[in-house]
Parts: structure tokens; C-alpha cells; sequence
């Protein structure tokens, strides 16, 4: 059985993961710590039933309660156009920007602890994500792990293109250099 520390070690986690799949239309209606709040009072409910042992498995467990707390979100946010294949992607998702997070940082590699190293990164990198003032949070989340558009973005964040690159390059720089005290690069 996990404990409530284990889980609440990986609240940050969540929170990047909510911020990352929740779609840019439902910004202004959900807040992405309202899913992080329900998905860690799932993970405390449901806590017994955990099977795994690794923190590999933990984070899976957890992404898969978050994806579930996602599609149940946008299906109360849509409810008279649901979208079945959508709630089929967020999962998949979720899986990706995991995984993401973690080659951003680490070349692959097939051994069990290189897959634990992984987990590890990938939270410590959406620790730093997290902790970034949250203009530049929200910009290199909708430009790097949604794939907005420069000029979207603009729109979106009510700031010129240039300001935006400007987010975008001290978000970076930023997580470069936290990443570099933490010894993550």
C-alpha cells in the first residue's frame, strides 16, 4: 500500500500534466489545480488498490487517475457534444508528455533503472515547469508540450509575438539553469 507522502510527492507532477492536457478553450473555466485536487483525493481513495512497487508505477497509476479526471472534465464542459476519441487520446497523452519531459533532459536508454531514472527526471522537470512565474509557465506549456502556434500564443497570453518570444526565452533559459543546479543536465 502507498502512502499519503508518496502520493503527495508527486502533486507537482499533476499539476504540469493538468496544465499540459487540459485543452486552451477550458482555461478560462476549469482550473488546472481543480483536477489536481480530484485526481489526488482519487489516488488517496483508492490507495489500497494500488498494485505496483516501483515509483515508475506510481506516476503511471497516477497519470492514469488524472487522464480519467480530464475526460471526465471535458465531458461535463461538453456534455451535449461528447467526443469519444478524445477521451481515448488524453491518456495517450498524458503517457507522451512523460515522456517527453523525460527525453528532453536524457537519451533513452533499455534498462529498468535508466526507465526509473526517467520517472525521476520527469518529475523533477515538471517541478521546474511548475515554478516558473506563470506568464512563462503557461508559454513554454502552450508552446512546447500543446504546440501552439507563436502567433496563437500571442492571442491567447494578450501579448505581442515578440513578448512572447521573449516568455518563451526566459522560461527556457530559466529551466536550463534550475536544471543545471539540480544536476539534471
Amino acid at each position: 500500500m502507498i502512502s499519503e507522502e508518496q502520493i503527495e510527492k508527486n502533486r507537482r507532477y499533476l499539476q504540469f500534466l493538468a496544465r499540459t492536457q487540459l485543452p486552451n478553450h477550458l482555461r478560462n473555466r476549469v482550473d488546472p489545480s481543480d483536477i489536481v485536487q480530484q485526481s489526488m483525493l482519487q489516488a488517496h481513495q483508492a490507495a489500497g488498490d494500488f498494485r505496483g512497487s516501483s515509483e515508475g508505477e506510481l506516476m503511471a497509476w497516477l497519470r492514469k487517475i488524472a487522464a480519467g479526471v480530464i475526460a471526465h472534465t471535458i465531458r461535463d464542459q461538453h456534455r451535449d457534444r461528447r467526443d469519444i476519441f478524445r477521451e481515448q487520446a488524453i491518456q495517450q497523452r498524458l503517457d507522451q508528455s512523460s515522456v517527453f519531459l523525460a527525453n528532453a533532459f536524457m537519451a533513452t536508454a533499455p534498462s529498468p533503472s535508466a526507465k526509473i531514472e526517467k520517472e525521476e527526471l520527469a518529475r523533477s522537470v515538471a517541478e521546474l515547469v511548475e515554478q516558473l512565474p506563470e506568464m512563462q509557465r503557461d508559454a513554454v506549456i502552450l508552446h512546447y508540450w500543446q504546440g501552439t502556434p507563436l502567433r496563437e500564443l500571442a492571442e491567447i497570453l494578450n501579448k505581442s509575438p515578440s513578448a512572447v518570444a521573449g516568455l518563451l526565452q526566459r522560461g527556457l533559459a530559466t529551466l536550463r539553469e534550475q536544471a543545471g543546479r539540480k544536476q539534471l543536465l
